[in-house]
């Protein structure tokens, strides 16, 4: 899609005080570190290089803004659950991240992260929580999808499925950034949220 190909990145914000100005359209990627966050904008613009992608999990410490032009934004916001973070860093991203979704009037939607292996958990459903009384809607990508058979696939997506019905505007797809699972259905959910 033409949209994604002028991604670029705008800027890295460690404080919410550095915030650009809230006037614009954003989509925020969130989920927890090594669930293939990265991995999975840089499939939806098509670009290798674009979000850093780390072997380390919980590299991602700021917001970061990708412009995608026209006062859009993709926003990829600090991964969660990573255990050997250290208390203070843990609470300055909770910080960061919840006030970010609970103020930003130029929020359209968020994009959940997860890894298709793994269930809900308690850090997503809170995340969930803390948007869903915002009325935004909420796209879980199910990542990691090609290493799960056709079957495994198949329940896993049920499940969350089933996790989701608990919020409204929440919908739930498969996804893959090695073999391009369901790229295009992700892509267009996005591309009409910032119309």
């Amino acid at each position: 899609m033409r949209l994604f190909e002028q991604a670029n990145f705008f800027r890295a914000v460690h404080d919410p005080a550095g915030l650009p100005p809230d006037a614009s359209a954003e989509v925020a990627f969130a989920g927890r570190s090594n669930a293939g966050k990265s991995s999975a904008i840089n499939t939806l613009v098509n670009r290798k290089r674009l979000a850093f992608v780390s072997k380390t999990p919980g590299r991602t410490q700021t917001i970061n803004f990708f412009s995608l032009g026209a006062q859009r934004y993709l926003v990829d916001l600090p991964g969660y659950g990573y255990s050997t973070v250290p208390v203070k860093g843990k609470r300055h991203w909770e910080k960061l991240i919840s006030t970010y979704l609970q103020t930003r009037t130029s929020l359209r939607g968020l994009v959940l992260i997860m890894d298709a292996r793994h269930p809900f958990t308690a850090l997503d459903r809170q995340l969930l929580d803390w948007t869903a009384p915002l009325g935004k809607p909420a796209h879980v990508l199910l990542t990691k999808a090609d290493k799960l058979g056709k079957r495994e696939a198949m329940t896993a997506l049920r499940a969350a499925e089933a996790a989701a019905r608990h919020y409204p505007n929440c919908a739930v797809q498969l996804f893959s950034s090695t073999t391009g699972i369901e790229v295009g259905a992700a892509r267009r959910t996005i591309a009409q949220w910032l119309k």
